[in-house]
């Protein structure tokens, strides 16, 4: 047999000349043709109808508040969205399922401290039906026990199984570390919790807080928005209460501070989860701080990808990224590591934390960075869905389809001296927190030599 030659990765990645371009970006184009009416009904739910006639689909995405401080809340919340789609006063769990497979349709339901999502697609010509049923399970949903009590025990099970995960664990910390007892913590609810929760206490949830004021729908694709917004009316004109969804409570502002090492017996593996303030999108930094992020933890190609993924081996996976609230933003930064190489991990993530600051980005740094964002965005809005979903989270902090289509040419303008701040102001290893999850047995030593590192108690979260 001949024998041939592989190239490595970083061999077929660079040239003689150092790393290979990145191709230039192609002539700019708006994130979509956003042909749309942005409405308030009298009800006081907000419509975003958006045309996208790319195929004959449409996409729908609801967003209603679901902000609540009751301990069994987040237990209730679960089970709610977990049967909301079981039954109605005029269809039950079948009936629902044949209408929407009758338009080639689905509706599905999530919840967090945040919000509660209900997200659908359709063949274009069944949306009047799409939007029938959905009203009908804004309106009188049933909550039938059987219902409850089936969904519950599956919950129960799912929910154990997740609370073991590291990933679970580590997000759990990581919020308990950031913001105490807030109600934005209890994301992953205790098991003992939902088996308290019984159907009467669901339909008081629904009755109290599944309110269409301050709510927001988006349909996206092939309709005509204001044919859509009166089906929208016609069909959900009933759902109406004089109070408004709630909303969750305003988040602390993040300080940085010492990192907190949360003991976890045994573990073989670490989970660093580090975190700090920066901007909402609404303010004029945001572009600017945007490719700084990509250019520190963001992409592929990132610094800290290459540092400690690349270059070193500490980590499979390594990112950051941004993390919403209504008037506020953090930043969280992520890796998953061996034990003995978690704090030569977090070193060198605090390293490259400070080295973005004083070494800021070159002008072939920031060009990569803004292709890579621009293109991301024109990716993930050029399908209905991505649209959709890309729509209902600008809404829901008060942006729309014109925050959308102009952001290409924000992040255009952006110049490297703006990028270079950014990066002082907002990655400052000093700006952050977090949390780290291991063996503190093994784990301990090394890290408090690094300073800036305290040891919590056994099953602190």
């Amino acid at each position: 047999m001949t024998s041939v030659d592989h190239r490595s990765a970083e061999e077929i990645g660079r040239t003689a000349a150092g790393p290979r371009p990145v191709p230039p970006l192609g002539e700019q184009k708006a994130a979509a043709d956003l042909s749309h009416v942005d409405t308030v009904l009298a009800n006081g739910l907000r419509v975003l109808a958006v045309r996208k006639a790319t195929v004959p689909l449409v996409e729908l995405r609801m967003w209603i508040p679901f902000g609540g401080t009751d301990r069994l809340h987040p237990a209730t919340a679960e089970v709610l969205a977990e049967t909301m789609l079981t039954g109605t006063a005029r269809r039950d769990r079948i009936a629902i399922d044949t209408e929407l497979a009758l338009i080639g349709g689905e509706l599905g339901t999530v919840v967090d401290p945040e919000r509660l999502a209900l997200s659908g697609s359709a063949l274009s010509g069944g949306l009047p039906t799409l939007l029938d049923v959905l009203g009908d399970v804004l309106t009188s949903a049933s909550y039938v026990d059987t219902e409850v009590a089936r969904e519950s025990a599956r919950l129960i099970e799912r929910l154990a199984i997740a609370r073991t995960q590291p990933r679970t664990i580590a997000r759990e910390a990581l919020q308990k570390h950031r913001y105490g007892d807030h109600p934005a913590t209890r994301e992953v609810p205790e098991p003992d919790d939902v088996a308290q929760v019984d159907p009467e206490r669901v339909r008081r949830l629904h009755a109290d807080s599944v309110l269409p004021r301050g709510s927001i729908l988006v349909l996206v694709g092939d309709v005509d928005p204001e044919r859509a917004v009166a089906d929208v009316e016609r069909a959900l004109g009933g759902w109406a209460s004089d109070r408004a969804a709630t909303p969750l409570p305003e988040l602390p502002v993040l300080p940085g501070g010492d990192l907190l090492l949360v003991p976890r017996a045994g573990a073989v593996q670490s989970q660093i989860r580090l975190s700090a303030q920066t901007l909402p999108r609404t303010d004029p930094r945001y572009p600017a701080l945007q490719l700084a992020n990509l250019a520190f933890g963001g992409y592929f190609s990132s610094r800290l990808v290459e540092n400690i993924r690349e270059d070193k081996g500490y980590t499979y996976s390594a990112h950051s990224g941004f993390e919403f609230s209504d008037g506020s933003a953090v930043v969280n930064v992520d890796a998953d590591t061996a034990n003995e190489v978690t704090a030569a991990a977090l070193l060198e993530t605090r390293y490259e934390l400070g080295r973005l600051g004083l070494v800021p980005p070159t002008e072939e740094e920031v060009e990569s960075v803004r292709q890579y964002a621009i293109g991301s965005l024109l990716i993930g809005t050029s399908s209905q869905a991505g649209l959709a979903s890309q729509l209902s989270a600008l809404s829901a902090y008060g942006l729309g389809a014109e925050w959308l289509a102009e952001h290409p040419a924000r992040l255009a303008r952006v110049t490297r001296d703006e990028v270079a701040a950014a990066a002082l102001e907002f990655f400052a290893p000093s700006k952050f927190t977090g949390v780290v999850i291991g063996d503190a047995d093994v784990l301990a030593p090394q890290l408090t030599a690094l300073g800036g590192v305290r040891v919590g108690e056994p099953g602190t979260r």
